[in-house]
């Protein structure tokens, strides 16, 4: 039996490299690079759709934002020059094309909201000022309060003092009549009963004087003090006023109030917008 070579298989001869399913993953999310050039990034377009809603959202965003802190004024430019770059972004798309009439509506709208700011602005600079004689209007009221229950206090010491003397006088007159009715019931049988007569005439006389003149004391006083608080209400009344409208004005600063200014004109802003693109898609739509 002769000798019969071994058959091999058949070698191939172009190897296939199969990269597994995780590296083909990576690769398409590589970055393309050219031929010993730089990293070229694909750019996503912004379309005329997309920078439209973008425009819309923002506006309506900053028509709502509210400044956190007083001084309020210090966020207008801020927020000034945000509108400001929301709208040179719409204008500046290459397919937008804005025209007289859109730039006219906003730069009307930007120059009013513009002046109301800077008027809200001026109101905070002067409200400062006025914020910082707040004190001394409270030390006048306290002056005011002070003087007077010092000249409430005298005419009560006055009053309490001369009313006691006058009740003094009339106790003691009163005892002496007291005495002198004894003398006419015969316990000091040695007074002669015209002297009785004279004697208590004369006490019951001065006892009225006294008692008229504690009756007039007290009508004088109580006109005294009315008076007196007359003219501390007329002395106390601008004072009350001048705090009552720093109150009402911290009561404003603690409140953004430009935030209803500056809704109404990002509203006019988005109006001139949605307007701007009816006229393009549309250049008959608002003359039929």
């Amino acid at each position: 039996m002769g000798y019969q070579p071994r058959i091999k298989s058949p070698k191939r001869t172009i190897h296939e490299y199969k990269k597994p399913l995780r590296e083909k993953r990576k690769d398409r999310k590589r970055i393309r690079r050219g031929v010993g050039g730089p990293i070229q990034e694909e750019k996503h377009t912004v379309t005329e759709r997309e920078i439209s809603e973008v425009t819309l959202r923002r506006l309506h965003t900053l028509g709502g934002q509210k400044f956190g802190s007083s001084p309020f004024s210090e966020h207008f430019d801020r927020w000034l020059t945000n509108v400001t770059v929301v709208l040179g972004e719409f204008e500046s798309h290459p397919t937008i094309g804005v025209d007289e009439e859109f730039v006219r509506e906003c730069s009307q709208t930007l120059s009013t909201i513009k002046l109301q700011l800077e008027t809200r602005s001026r109101k905070e600079t002067s409200l400062d000022r006025e914020l910082s004689n707040l004190s001394d209007w409270r030390s006048r009221l306290k002056q005011v309060n002070t003087e007077y229950a010092t000249l409430t206090g005298t005419i009560k010491a006055q009053r309490n003092s001369e009313i006691k003397r006058l009740y003094g006088t009339i106790n003691r007159l009163k005892k002496e009549q007291d005495k002198v009715i004894r003398m006419k019931t015969g316990f000091f049988r040695g007074v002669s009963r015209k002297g009785r007569e004279q004697k208590e005439i004369a006490i019951e006389q001065e006892l009225n004087d006294k008692q008229r003149q504690l009756e007039l004391v007290m009508l004088d006083f109580s006109a005294k003090q009315k008076g007196l608080r007359v003219e501390f209400e007329r002395k106390r009344e601008p004072v009350l006023e001048e705090i009552k409208k720093f109150r009402r004005i911290i009561q404003i600063m603690e409140t953004d109030d430009s935030l209803e200014e500056r809704w109404f004109a990002c509203e006019a802003l988005i109006d001139a917008v949605n307007t701007f693109l009816q006229r393009k898609s549309d250049p008959a739509a608002l003359t039929s």
